[in-house]
């Protein structure tokens, strides 16, 4: 069985356990600090993590994300990456750990996508752009080819 622990249980960890389950995950677990169904709190995070296959971030504050990815990362913890098979990626693209890629999302060819990125539904990054850590590119957003993009973006907008 392919077990996921995922910190953060809103409604973007509801998303991201739907992702994983097409991922081929069997069981998604939550810690999260005020809901009653999780696991645990956020602070059993590190005593957790080697429990599990992987662990995934989904709090969508990009400081307080790279602050829980680094937790992690400073215990060995395995981060997961998911991309939903609806999403694509391109063979010569690259992807950071801990990263997420939503449905009907593309990262094109020698695109870059940094350590702890939201990708949400739409969105586009174009051939060769990069994405900067811990960033979040929203709904819809584009990154045109070859620019740089990093912290959030916001849906329908615009780097390029």
């Amino acid at each position: 069985m392919k077990r996921l622990l995922i910190i953060g249980a809103g409604g973007h960890g509801q998303v991201l356990a739907e992702v994983a389950m097409a991922c081929g995950y069997d069981r998604v677990d939550f810690l999260d600090d005020r809901n009653p169904c999780a696991v645990g709190t956020t602070d059993r995070a590190e005593a957790l993590a080697g429990r599990y296959d992987g662990v995934i971030v989904s709090i969508g504050n990009n400081d307080l994300r790279r602050a829980f990815i680094q937790r992690l990362q400073a215990v060995h913890a395995p981060i997961a990456t998911l991309v939903h098979p609806r999403a694509f990626v391109a063979p010569s693209a690259s992807l950071g750990e801990g990263s997420v890629v939503l449905p009907g999302a593309v990262v094109n060819t020698r695109a870059r996508v940094g350590k702890g990125c939201i990708l949400s539904i739409g969105a586009l990054v174009d051939h060769d752009a990069r994405i900067d850590d811990f960033s979040h590119i929203n709904a819809g957003a584009i990154v045109a080819a070859g620019k740089r993009a990093g912290g959030k973006i916001d849906p329908g907008g615009v780097v390029g």
